[in-house]
């Protein structure tokens, strides 16, 4: 059996012990764990090609620019996004500071590291219309009418309460019956408190009366077939259909219910702050991309109705 090197086992230990901070300290959810694993064991992989030996402590701190952007390069060959380097950049950085703290590793180089320019995408909402058509298609699903309820259930509730796939499949049966508000507990653990629609309850309702299993207070509320946590590929699977069907653009996903939830409310009048809030964001700046959705659609029907549009 081929021994594994010392130096090897270390840096496995280390990446162990700063992975079981993250879960123990900084309450970090699995997914994002199993992330952060795979992104910096690949990155020590790419270390001992680089430097051409097994990676240690040492060759951590010693981590410097040329490296860095050779790893970027090398990201880029692969084919790799920006958006893809960023991420696994963050899950990079995130190592770095523990190692700063409780291995005394202190690397500035890769915590001042900034990696490539991101360009930022607008969302793309759906129209008013066009969210009323897809929820009232998915209505029309043959299938078990209480599956088709669960479905409309969490549609209204990713548009009427702008909420995320996973937030919604997330909540328990002791948040029902809902007041005017529930508390959301989003991104980073951050709770927040959110206004329920009446068409919302109401949707809620007549799912739970349909739903052939019973709950327990902390069961998930919205299962499937089996009466365990609904997997999110249902949902998603869904909308694609209606899409499909309704001949809808493809960034037409249950994601882009959240994002047609914060701009119709901006074109309603509702203001950043409160929509930041309502969102969960922890940046303002990550809501005032909507900003730009809303004055692309001005200028759209600017330029479709004024006398002179054609021209300008």
């Amino acid at each position: 059996m081929k021994k594994i090197p010392e130096s090897k086992i270390k840096i496995n230990f280390l990446i162990d012990d700063w992975l079981s901070y993250c879960i123990k300290i900084k309450d970090i959810q699995p997914r994002t764990i199993e992330a952060y694993r795979r992104d910096v064991k690949k990155f020590v992989k790419y270390l001992e090609s680089f430097y051409g030996e097994e990676t240690s402590k040492a060759q951590l701190s010693k981590v410097n620019l040329l490296t860095l952007r050779s790893w970027i390069a090398n990201g880029k060959n692969k084919k790799l996004s920006n958006r893809s380097l960023l991420r696994e950049l963050s899950s990079i950085k995130s190592f770095y500071n523990w190692l700063t703290i409780y291995e005394k590793i202190d690397n500035s180089k890769v915590a001042n590291f900034s990696g490539p320019k991101l360009k930022r995408r607008l969302p793309r909402p759906l129209s008013v219309d066009n969210t009323a058509t897809l929820i009232e298609h998915v209505k029309s699903q043959s299938k078990k009418s209480w599956l088709v309820a669960r479905d409309v259930s969490i549609l209204i509730l990713l548009y009427g309460c702008g909420l995320r796939i996973s937030e919604a499949l997330e909540l328990k049966y002791n948040s029902v019956p809902f007041s005017d508000t529930i508390k959301i507990k989003g991104k980073g653990r951050k709770e927040r408190l959110i206004p329920v629609l009446p068409i919302a309850k109401e949707s809620l309702k007549n799912y739970l009366e349909m739903c052939p299993y019973t709950f327990k207070p902390n069961d998930h509320l919205f299962v499937g077939l089996g009466g365990k946590k609904l997997n999110p590929k249902i949902i998603q699977n869904a909308v694609a259909s209606a899409r499909v069907s309704l001949g809808l653009p493809e960034t037409a996903t249950p994601h882009a219910l959240r994002h047609s939830f914060a701009t119709h409310l901006l074109s309603a009048g509702g203001d950043l702050r409160t929509i930041q809030e309502l969102l969960g964001h922890k940046s303002l700046s990550s809501t005032q991309i909507y900003t730009g959705v809303d004055q692309e659609r001005l200028m759209a029907v600017f330029k479709k109705s004024h006398p002179r549009g054609r021209k300008l």
